[in-house]
């Protein structure tokens, strides 16, 4: 089975063209690497609320995306709104992906406590927020990669215990 992947950068530069999107292909390589995942969707766009959502919403509600990940706008900076406009569009919270990401990269550097994202799950789609640094998205893939094919089958409403 193979899961069908959406991956948005948002960056005011990158969207611009002013700046070029190192991270997006990275995750596209590193998920399409390591498990069943197929990107079908890729895109940019600025640190606006709106243009973050209707990404998000478009491809969790009409193009049946499994998995959406972002990159960039989880910092401290106040164009950062990524996580603002993930939590408007979940349904539920996965504060231990999150919390993983976070522990992970904490090993490395204590920057990685500054990192805002969060990771949730709208209809059936679960969407990860990772920093916009290509070490820090490599970070955060790495501390989810164990259980990404997991929890999206779950997801799907797949009942195996999930201690087998």
């Amino acid at each position: 089975m193979g899961f069908k992947v959406a991956i948005l950068t948002i960056s005011d530069t990158a969207s611009k063209g002013a700046r070029k999107d190192l991270s997006g292909p990275f995750i596209r390589e590193f998920l399409e690497s390591v498990g069943p995942f197929k990107t079908k969707e890729m895109a940019i766009c600025p640190d606006e609320v709106p243009e973050i959502k209707r990404h998000l919403i478009d491809w969790c509600d009409k193009k049946e995306i499994d998995l959406i990940v972002t990159t960039g706008g989880t910092g401290l900076s106040p164009r950062d709104v990524t996580p603002e406009a993930t939590m408007e569009v979940i349904e539920r919270e996965c504060p231990g992906m999150a919390l993983a990401m976070l522990l992970y990269g904490m090993k490395k550097t204590p920057r990685a406590m500054l990192s805002r994202g969060r990771v949730g799950v709208r209809k059936e789609t679960l969407i990860v927020n990772l920093p916009g640094s290509k070490k820090a998205v490599e970070d955060g893939l790495n501390a989810l990669k164990e259980v990404l094919e997991h929890a999206l089958l779950k997801i799907k409403g797949d009942t195996t215990p999930c201690g087998t």
